[in-house]
């Protein structure tokens, strides 16, 4: 499941930016984050299973009620474990995933 060829470094830039940049997250890495992504990698999880977590749950929460209150900022990289371990279990194809990410470009702008 690891992306071959990525050095733990490559990979922990990877995520780290794909998180930084994922709508609804604060922006800021910290050292928490870096060490989490380090971990992933540990586990031998691909950076698409990661970029896929961070595009589903940034789509779920876009997606609510037009009434409900305004979430918080998500602050650290671990707010996206539980997700990581659903996208693990889905049996969805990689097109799925396309359909959020232009969903989720229309709806919020990757920064």
């Amino acid at each position: 499941m690891t992306d071959h060829g990525l050095s733990q470094e490559e990979y922990v830039h990877r995520v780290l930016e794909a998180y930084r940049k994922t709508p609804g997250a604060m922006g800021t890495v910290r050292r928490a984050d870096r060490l989490l992504a380090a971990q992933l990698y540990q586990r031998g999880l691909s950076v698409k299973v990661i970029e896929n977590a961070l595009v589903l749950a940034a789509t779920r929460r876009l997606n609510r009620p037009a009434d409900a209150l305004p979430l918080g900022a998500i602050r650290s990289l671990a707010y996206f474990l539980p997700v990581i371990g659903e996208v693990l279990e889905l049996r969805v194809g990689p097109t799925y995933f396309d359909y959020l990410r232009s969903k989720l470009a229309r709806a919020a702008p990757m920064r």
